[in-house]
């Protein structure tokens, strides 16, 4: 057939009858004249019906009907198409392998000048058809009416077709969108990750799913949104890239749902941590510290924490802030390398502030002072008075928060969390939780400061009820130690004391109550007191265990006591060893052996029901007998045995002054803080 028949328009025509998706599927195209004689057939019609050109032109298309099936109606098709009209319908077919195929036509007469009237006829498998036609309108009406933003996009990543919810979520229509790339029409998202994503779909064939754009478009432009894209490379029948589909949901809410929660865990997280970690000494350096160090970086990048320095030389808070405040600096914890490091006061230092600064109205108002956005505007008004602002301005902070610290209704001071890094102002949420940090540390500090006057009056109690002046009978010689507990642990009830008993005897006693603070103070002073009223009735150590014993009982609330009750006759060298509970003593004899006495343990005062045994005890003239209670021998992580070891090495040379054995004994045995009161006597007998 020659090139007289406008194909194009032919097509054209043919395809809009198709409705659309004429080039979806192999289509066979066939041309006859006016008497249906077969004039053209092309390499598609060969394909599907298994005639050659050779063995179709010049027949009947008639001949191309199934001989089994009904002819008439592919005849009235033809004659309808002959006589003007364009027809479309369904007929069998005979395939030249001798089997049926049911094929959809689409025909139509066309003017030819070689052969006058001729019908132009397109075929194709009707069921490849119809799955085409279906899956086509799946297609137009999932792209009209589905709420996911879809695009079509060529090779060269240019919009070819968007439906109605894209234009919604990028604020465009489809003609602002075709022929452009996603760079050229959204600037203000990352765009250009977004086309490195479909790039790679092009040349791989593998989804990408899930791939975040993030960005401002102009459907909302003063807020920035989240969506989840994903991309599907689209291929022609030999599987080659002619095209992108994108499709995007808007996530930003769930988004915004999700970093809120990801900062409620972490909020959490926080502060869980926070009442582990600070306060747990009773210190306040180290809680203040503790709070800086905690906030570092994850709340903000320098924290400083300022403690009344009333409080911090152990005065009673001030409750009344008209006059200005003064602020000692106990916490401190830059990031590392911030260039704010330099403009923070060093730790120690007295910071004072006038009543209208603004650490003070945050102390006056007990609720934490907000400044979003550090910037000129805000830094002019103080330029007047301090250059403080305008220097953490030129240092990168951008905004910071105060946060009073607050605890029993008494203001303590006030901690300042500080922002150089681009992570976004201080929101409600962080000035929330700098809050609730500030109120824990608060409570910590509180707690330290009353700690600390309690141990102070109880060191204070503690030492008032110790003998003041020990006066020995002759033939002793004695050098005592007391040594209170660290200041981060509490004072206990240890005491000793050396009573002159008739015949010239002395009695040389060590005690220790269970318990710590105050009320072990006042106990032992008790006891103290009794054994010194007791002993003037020269009772035997027994009985006066026993009365010791009914002092305890009749306490208010039962307390134990630890005790050693040694009676010695320097004339004799006669000793009488009374133990209720005590670490047992040390005999140290002038040729420099050294050995603990073996006496009955007994169980301490206040237990009851077990009888104290006395032991007699020869004691050369010269010898030391060494009282300590266990503050002395007892350490954390090391064994008993072994420290008792270490302090009979230690009384090997007994000829040493006394007063120096006791600092060496303490010297070598509590090298660091104490964490348990410790007493100490040592008696040199009939020296």
């Amino acid at each position: 057939m020659n090139e007289q028949v406008p194909v194009d328009e032919l097509i054209s025509s043919a395809a809009q009858a198709a409705g659309g998706w004429l080039g979806a599927l192999p289509v066979a195209l066939v041309a006859t004249g006016a008497d249906g004689t077969v004039v053209r057939w092309n390499q598609v019609a060969q394909e599907l019906l298994g005639y050659t050109p050779p063995q179709m032109l010049g027949r009947n298309i008639a001949d191309l009907l199934h001989p089994g099936a009904d002819r008439s109606l592919g005849r009235s098709l033809w004659e309808a198409a002959a006589s003007g009209r364009g027809v479309m319908g369904t007929v069998t077919a005979w395939h030249r392998d001798g089997h049926p195929l049911e094929v959809e036509i689409w025909a139509s007469p066309v003017s030819d000048r070689q052969h006058g009237s001729s019908v132009l006829v397109f075929a194709a498998d009707a069921h490849a058809a119809r799955r085409i036609r279906g899956s086509s309108a799946v297609w137009d009406g999932l792209f009209a009416r589905s709420p996911v933003g879809i695009a079509i996009l060529d090779t060269q990543l240019r919009f070819l077709q968007v439906n109605a919810a894209l234009e919604t979520m990028n604020g465009l229509p489809e003609s602002a969108h075709v022929g452009r790339r996603l760079a050229e029409i959204l600037p203000e998202v990352n765009a250009l990750e977004m086309e490195e994503a479909m790039r790679q779909v092009l040349e791989t064939g593998k989804p990408v799913l899930d791939r975040r754009r993030v960005g401002r478009t102009p459907s909302e432009p003063d807020h920035d949104r989240v969506w989840s894209c994903s991309y599907v490379r689209v291929e022609d029948p030999a599987r080659m890239p002619i095209g992108v589909i994108a499709s995007l949901v808007d996530i930003t809410e769930q988004q915004r749902d999700h970093v809120e929660a990801e900062a409620g865990r972490r909020r959490l997280a926080l502060l869980s941590e926070a009442s582990m970690r600070v306060g747990s000494s009773l210190d306040l350096e180290r809680t203040a510290q503790e709070l800086a160090d905690l906030a570092v970086p994850r709340l903000a990048d320098a924290v400083t924490v300022d403690v009344l320095d009333a409080l911090a030389r152990g005065d009673e808070p001030g409750m009344g802030l008209t006059g200005g405040a003064a602020l000692r600096r106990l916490g401190r914890a830059p990031l590392s390398g911030s260039r704010v490091t330099d403009l923070l006061a060093p730790l120690g230092r007295t910071l004072a502030f006038p009543a209208t600064a603004p650490y003070t109205q945050a102390l006056a108002a007990r609720q934490p002072f907000l400044i979003a956005r550090l910037d000129d505007q805000v830094v002019a008004p103080a330029a007047r008075h301090t250059a403080k602002p305008a220097q953490l301005l030129a240092a990168g902070v951008h905004s910071f928060v105060m946060a009073p610290l607050v605890a029993r209704e008494s203001v303590l001071g006030v901690a300042t969390f500080y922002r150089t890094r681009p992570v976004g102002p201080f929101t409600a949420e962080d000035v929330t939780l700098a809050g609730e940090l500030a109120a824990r540390a608060a409570l910590s500090i509180d707690n330290a400061r009353l700690y600390h006057r309690e141990h102070e009056t109880a060191v204070i109690l503690q030492r008032s009820m110790l003998p003041q002046h020990i006066t020995p009978p002759p033939g002793i010689e004695v050098s005592h130690r007391y040594l209170p507990a660290s200041d981060v642990n509490e004072v206990g009830g240890d005491w000793y004391d050396v009573l002159a008993l008739s015949g010239g005897k002395a009695a040389l006693l060590i005690g220790d109550v269970m318990g710590h603070g105050i009320a072990a103070a006042a106990v032992m002073g008790r006891l103290s007191a009794s054994v010194r009223s007791l002993s003037r009735l020269d009772l035997s150590p027994v009985r006066l265990l026993h009365q010791l014993e009914a002092a305890l009982a009749d306490l208010a609330e039962p307390m134990l006591a630890t005790f050693l009750y040694v009676v010695c006759d320097p004339a004799t060298g006669r000793c009488t060893v009374t133990r209720a509970g005590h670490p047992p003593p040390a005999l140290a004899l002038p040729d420099g052996t050294v050995r603990l006495l073996d006496t009955p343990p007994g169980v301490p005062l206040g237990v009851g029901g077990i009888a104290f045994t006395p032991t007699e005890v020869e004691v050369p003239p010269g010898s030391l007998l060494v009282l300590y209670t266990d503050g002395l021998i007892e350490a954390r992580g090391s064994d008993l045995d072994e420290r008792l070891g270490e302090l009979t090495q230690l009384l090997a040379d007994p000829q040493r002054q006394l007063d120096h054995l006791c600092d060496s004994l303490i010297t070598h045995l509590v090298p660091a803080a104490a964490d348990d009161d410790i007493a100490l006597m040592v008696a040199r007998v009939g020296g």
